[in-house]
């Protein structure tokens, strides 16, 4: 994973991150609409995420299948569709094809 200060403006921070070997980048941001969050690309893969905190995760385009804990069926999000996290936890994706997402941290 590397992380980047990208620019700092007020209270404003961008910061860019990248796992799964540049398959899977994001910019992490604050704003007084949406809070502490990231929007971010996935490239077609298989993901395990971890959590400190819960999550809000919207679909922005493409799909997510995801298996969240304590479940033991795979579901898919499409493009508008919102599925939680909650903290302390890990939660397991595929992706067919390139998504991306906004991740709202809660």
């Amino acid at each position: 994973m590397g992380v980047n200060l990208i620019m700092r403006r007020g209270l404003i921070m961008l910061q860019s991150n990248e796992y799964f070997s540049g398959k899977v980048k994001s910019i992490g941001f604050t704003s007084s609409s949406t809070g502490r969050a990231s929007v971010g690309v996935m490239a077609e893969g298989e993901y395990t995420f971890g959590t400190a905190e819960p999550e809000e995760m919207t679909v922005v385009s493409g799909a997510l299948k995801v298996l969240l804990p304590g479940t033991v069926e795979w579901k898919v999000y499409t493009a508008g569709e919102v599925f939680n996290v909650p903290g302390h936890s890990e939660f397991h994706l595929q992706v067919a094809e390139p998504a991306s997402y906004l991740c709202r941290y809660l």
